[in-house]
């Protein structure tokens, strides 16, 4: 699908995808790449990275990759710092690792919750809090006035609540509440705008093969209002607008992506019977004088 944006919109830009090897990370580190911006990807599989990187530069795509995890903050550390002293500057930084399962609370020990958070909201803070000295006004290669931007791969989970996903949602709720908090701190005292992008069902994801296998997807489509899953392109596109000029005066904003999933519910009753089943509600209350004004009666 053509892209809405110019091909040039992130000239000059430098950026970050932590699991950006594979799946959703992997798409926006593409497109960021293919409108104008120089990209690192993190991951912790080496083999991964390499395929990745190779895939961006045989587009001609100026593409670099780093092995580290998340959680561990010398791994943050340096992958960072090998990042600005690759590109000479961070403009962008995109929080895409995380780590999910499908499990029941009484069958999820303590370990794996721990481990989900320990990814996915700690490893968030944790990339946010090396990156800040870089990404910040003043910071290698930034003007006065020209800090960076942090965009954190959220979920729309814990919104409402989610079957079998306790840890995932607890861990988003909490990436967050940091979106909000560093936009708020960050944006006041440094110029960085923090935001995120919550996506809905994406299909070819390794989150969807774990979470929405074949065997659970009986009657799904009909939950979805617009009938279809994602695309790993929808959410590449809102990272693009965000780090675009048109976002510009978004912060500690989560972008929902998810065509409205997580606002349906199954029908009660058929559309076409809505219609007549009110006028037979509507009857019965006005016999029975419940509810009816008193000028009626």
């Amino acid at each position: 699908m053509e892209s809405p944006f110019r091909p040039d919109v992130l000239r000059g830009k430098a950026a970050l995808v932590t699991g950006g090897g594979s799946g959703i990370g992997f798409e926006v580190a593409a497109q960021l790449a293919r409108h104008g911006a120089q990209v690192a990807l993190m991951g912790r599989r080496r083999e991964v990275l390499d395929k990745a990187v190779a895939a961006l530069r045989s587009e001609g795509l100026r593409a670099v990759g780093f092995d580290g995890d998340v959680r561990k903050q010398e791994d943050a550390a340096r992958v960072l710092a090998a990042t600005v002293e690759h590109f000479g500057k961070l403009d962008i930084l995109v929080n895409g690792a995380a780590g999910n399962f499908l499990a029941s609370p009484e069958d999820l020990k303590p370990k794996g919750f721990r481990t989900v958070l320990d990814i996915d909201t700690v490893g968030t803070y944790t990339m946010c809090y090396e990156a800040m000295k870089y990404l910040k006004k003043d910071g290698p290669g930034k003007g006065p006035s020209s800090g960076g931007l942090i965009i954190n791969i959220s979920a729309t989970l814990h919104y409402t609540a989610a079957w079998y996903q306790i840890h995932v949602s607890a861990a988003k709720a909490g990436v967050d509440s940091i979106t909000r908090s560093l936009a708020l701190e960050w944006g006041t005292d440094y110029e960085i705008r923090v935001n995120g992008i919550a996506p809905g069902p994406i299909q070819d994801t390794p989150g969807m093969r774990k979470l929405a296998p074949d065997e659970m997807s009986k009657g799904q489509r009909e939950m979805r209002p617009l009938y279809k899953l994602g695309e790993k392109w929808d959410i590449a596109m809102a990272a693009l607008y965000l780090a675009s000029d048109a976002g510009k005066y978004v912060n500690g904003a989560t972008i929902v992506v998810d065509g409205g999933l997580w606002l349906s519910r199954p029908r009660h009753i058929p559309k076409e019977d809505v219609k007549a089943l009110s006028k037979v509600v509507e009857k019965k209350v006005r016999a029975s004088g419940v509810g009816v004004p008193s000028s009626k009666l």
